[in-house]
């Protein structure tokens, strides 16, 4: 939670100012998450701190709100297409993503639950950057990603304008976002590395290797192809209603 309040002020996302009159004042809650991997082992423990939305007012605390997200199929198409040229398939996460652009509207927030300013506390805070939970975050984070990359030589796609390109003399490389989850490939390996060394200038990047685990997909990349796979779901679902101890049976695939 500290560690989540010390990017706050590295970030410089809000500043601590006397409870203006006749404006909304929006509560705080932390939301806890276990990050795990596609064996469903915990990586990582993560408090986030959300703000509660729903108080906002549309014109008054936020306007435009739509955010684009990459399709599943248009993920599978990366993939195919990355197969077929044998590309390396990526994955990076940005930390804190919605923390990194400024906002155009005044947003008032409450202290966080068990971090009140015994100096201050009857003091707000006054948001200078975006905050999860914020219904305005979603669409100001992927504003401010696109100008990063268009301004660094990428296009954006015509269809899919999660998808950006950007073509080097006989080389190319490929950009998929999912909000703040990030693949990408190239023709060239070096590429790559350029790549994630361009976006860590701009943004907290966490690089995570070769891609393996995508938005409930896992993927093991072979010299042969891409293999796409959900045992983990499965084994969820099967947890779920519960299914695990039932007995398992072999089926042949019917193929074409």
């Amino acid at each position: 939670m500290q560690d989540e309040l010390n990017q706050f002020e590295r970030l410089d996302v809000w500043t601590l100012v006397p409870k203006p009159q006749k404006k909304t004042i929006i509560d705080t809650k932390w939301i806890f998450k276990n990050k795990r991997d596609e064996e469903g082992i915990v990586v990582r423990n993560k408090a986030r701190l959300v703000a509660d939305g729903y108080n906002q007012q549309e014109g008054i605390g936020y306007d435009e709100t739509f955010t684009l997200v990459a399709r599943i199929e248009a993920i599978c198409l990366f993939l195919a297409y990355a197969t077929h040229k044998n590309f390396t398939v990526f994955q990076m996460d940005v930390k804190t993503a919605f923390l990194n652009e400024v906002l155009e509207e005044q947003v008032y927030v409450a202290h966080p639950e068990g971090f009140i300013d015994p100096r201050y506390p009857d003091h707000v805070y006054k948001h200078k950057k975006a905050l999860y939970g914020l219904k305005q975050a979603p669409r100001a984070w992927y504003d401010a990603l696109t100008e990063f990359l268009v301004d660094s030589g990428f296009s954006k796609g015509k269809i899919d304008t999660t998808l950006f390109i950007k073509r080097h003399k006989t080389d190319i490389t490929l950009i998929q976002i999912y909000v703040d989850d990030i693949i990408f490939a190239s023709s060239n390996p070096r590429l790559c590395k350029k790549f994630e060394e361009l976006v860590k200038t701009k943004f907290e990047m966490s690089m995570m290797g070769e891609l393996n685990f995508f938005l409930g997909l896992q993927a093991r990349q072979l010299p042969d192809g891409i293999f796409i796979s959900q045992s983990k779901y499965i084994l969820e679902m099967l947890k779920r209603f519960p299914m695990s101890p039932c007995l398992r049976s072999t089926l042949t695939a019917n193929l074409p």
